[in-house]
């Protein structure tokens, strides 16, 4: 089940004055989209395009900043209805899961397509979120056909007609195929599955490698992988594109507090907290730098992440601007793990985690920019 535009429908349906509009969730002009909405992508707009392109093509679009607590707090909702057709959930991303449906079908009295369209029906009626169903006997094909009929599209690929349906489908349908391997592809003459199909396993190990052998197996259509239920989270982060280059260390701090804001909110959403914090930063030349600390306990305070990335960027020589900053955290563990050891050098850590949880609550009741900190100010 994959949401449709999942960031742009939980704002119209927020704000029913954003309905008819393009919507764009993402930053600003130096920034990029995070999400589109399906008028926007009409217009050109895609995920990931830097915010000055998206806005050239779609000059009269809403953009709105992303709202990470609110968007994982829905993918909560849609996770609890989905735990009610099966236990073998796997999540993707907050909109994306597999869901195996094997063996349910005497407990609910109904076959697996009858329980994934009421699925996505709850969806619409109880949450105003539509998703499109992909249904097949693998992995790999419920996924090529969720993407078939997007938006509220419901696509199944049948075991017999498997080999029927791909050989005249572009090999770049298949997930995690990019750019480069698409251009490697086609230096050795293949587009289409059928082109695949005409290669012998051990050649098209000999020339791409592990990458060559998977292709042999989905070419065909097999996919042995299973869902796994809570496939775990490698790493909560969050980074912002500046409008222009700055080195100004005060500037560069306030937008550090605001991503360490950011990747603790999403961090307390999904009840999780992180052992390791990381900083990233990227130069006016393009290059890329990424600085990482170990903490005493996992965290999930945007205060405690602060001050490691901080610290992290005061050890960084600083001879140039830059251009995006990034915070994160990494090694995931619960959040009953977190900061559980008193800090002995700065006492007034356990306060200031309970100012910050005061601040979170009053931010539910009251909206997210209800109270904030000076620094964000910068």
């Amino acid at each position: 089940m994959d949401c449709d535009a999942f960031y742009a429908s939980v704002e119209k349906r927020d704000n029913p004055e954003l309905a008819d509009k393009p919507v764009i969730v993402g930053g600003g002009r130096r920034g990029v989209v995070s999400a589109a909405c399906y008028v926007a992508r009409i217009r050109g707009v895609k995920s990931a395009m830097p915010m000055f392109q998206a806005l050239k093509k779609c000059p009269d679009a809403v953009v709105v900043k992303p709202r990470m607590d609110v968007y994982a707090a829905v993918s909560k909702e849609i996770r609890k209805m989905m735990e009610e057709l099966t236990p073998a959930i796997e999540p993707v991303s907050l909109d994306e899961a597999f869901l195996d449906l094997r063996g349910t079908e005497k407990l609910h009295g109904h076959p697996p397509a009858v329980m994934l369209a009421r699925l996505v029906k709850r969806m619409r009626e109880e949450l105003g979120i539509g998703g499109s169903i992909g249904l097949s006997h693998n992995k790999f094909l419920a996924k090529i056909a969720s993407d078939l009929d997007k938006p509220q599209g419901f696509s199944v690929i049948g075991q017999a007609e498997t080999q029927q349906f791909l050989n005249d489908k572009p090999v770049r349908l298949i997930w995690g195929v990019g750019s480069t391997t698409q251009d490697a592809l086609e230096r050795a003459g293949i587009r289409l599955f059928s082109d695949l199909l005409r290669w012998e396993r051990e050649d098209l190990h000999a020339r791409f490698g592990s990458m060559g052998e998977r292709l042999w197996h989905l070419a065909r259509g097999q996919d042995k992988r299973r869902v796994s239920r809570n496939a775990p989270i490698k790493s909560i982060s969050n980074e912002t594109t500046f409008f222009e280059d700055t080195a100004d260390r005060e500037i560069l701090l306030g937008h550090l507090w605001r991503m360490c804001e950011k990747a603790t909110d999403r961090a307390k959403a999904r009840e999780l907290a992180g052992a390791v914090a990381t900083l990233k930063l990227k130069t006016t030349k393009h290059g890329t730098l990424t600085r990482r600390v170990t903490l005493r306990d996992p965290t999930q305070m945007a205060e405690t992440l602060f001050q490691a990335t901080k610290s992290l960027f005061d050890q960084v020589d600083h001879k140039q601007g830059y251009r995006l900053i990034g915070a994160g955290l990494s090694q995931l563990h619960p959040d009953t793990l977190a900061d559980r050891t008193p800090d002995l050098l700065d006492p007034m850590a356990a306060q200031r985690a309970t100012v910050e949880r005061a601040r979170d609550e009053i931010r539910k009741k009251f909206g997210s920019d209800a109270i904030i900190k000076g620094r964000s100010l910068r």
